[in-house]
């Protein structure tokens, strides 16, 4: 019988391999636990009523953000959301 990698039910399976290094805290592979992760983070993003948007710019725009980031001790996201909100209110006062 063939280990499934999200099956929690049946962990013992494999539980005679030694490994070295600090023991797993968590049965699924790292890459199972990112997927999950993301998927939680999606899920409590929507219901605090936020929507994801991606944004490609380049090199030189990017550290200007992150400088501008650090010196308003905010986070990049925090700093894009008040710099949409400062330019939208711009064009409604027009």
């Amino acid at each position: 019988m063939a280990k499934q990698e999200t099956d929690r039910t049946t962990l013992d399976l494999f539980a005679d391999e030694r490994r070295r290094g600090r023991p797993k805290t968590n049965p699924l592979p790292r890459e199972v636990q990112l997927k999950y992760n993301k998927r939680n983070q999606l899920k409590r993003d929507r219901e605090r009523g936020l929507s994801r948007i991606e944004l490609k710019v380049d090199q030189e725009l990017l550290n200007r953000l992150n400088i501008l980031a650090a010196e308003q001790q905010l986070s990049r996201a925090d700093l894009i959301h008040a710099l949409l909100l400062q330019q939208l209110e711009l064009q409604d006062s027009q």
